[in-house]
């Protein structure tokens, strides 16, 4: 299936699946799964929440995972810096990337905001191959990430 019909199918699925509770980790628990699973060349896939100007691991699929990520370093706290979503199609050639699973080769940082426009974390995303993050992730995971705080219907 191409990527962006895939994500579209994965973004009504999670608008209904998200009904259900209004809890945002256990939104970004059914993201981080669904996305895993259903994401060709997904392999961590995971939030990384602040707490008391840090960031620690939150709801995650795939290999083990830094539980602490060091303070202004990588591509995690370049998302929450800079705003923005980060693609990175080569992991070793970003300074100061944090290298939790020495497996990983490319990233895709989300900035997540709540209901305020505060950042309260980031949807990360690993792969095991080279440049596998384009625009289409970029736009899709920003609207999925835009899930995890909206107003539920039912």
């Amino acid at each position: 299936m191409e990527k962006d019909k895939r994500y579209k199918h994965i973004f009504k699925q999670l608008e209904e699946l998200l009904k259900i509770t209004e809890f945002p980790i256990s939104r970004m628990a059914t993201i981080s799964s669904i996305l895993h699973n259903k994401m060709e060349g997904f392999f961590w896939t995971g939030f990384y929440l602040m707490h008391k100007d840090e960031l620690l691991v939150g709801p995650y699929q795939g290999s083990l995972a830094c539980q602490k990520l060091k303070k202004d370093t990588g591509v995690c706290w370049a998302g929450v810096n800079q705003r923005k979503t980060i693609v990175v199609p080569d992991v070793h050639d970003f300074p100061g990337h944090i290298a939790c699973d020495s497996r990983s080769n490319s990233e895709i940082v989300i900035p997540v905001f709540d209901k305020n426009n505060k950042i309260i974390g980031v949807l990360d995303i690993d792969s095991k191959n080279f440049n596998q993050f384009d625009e289409i992730d970029a736009v899709w995971l920003e609207k999925i990430a835009g899930l995890i705080y909206f107003k539920s219907i039912s």
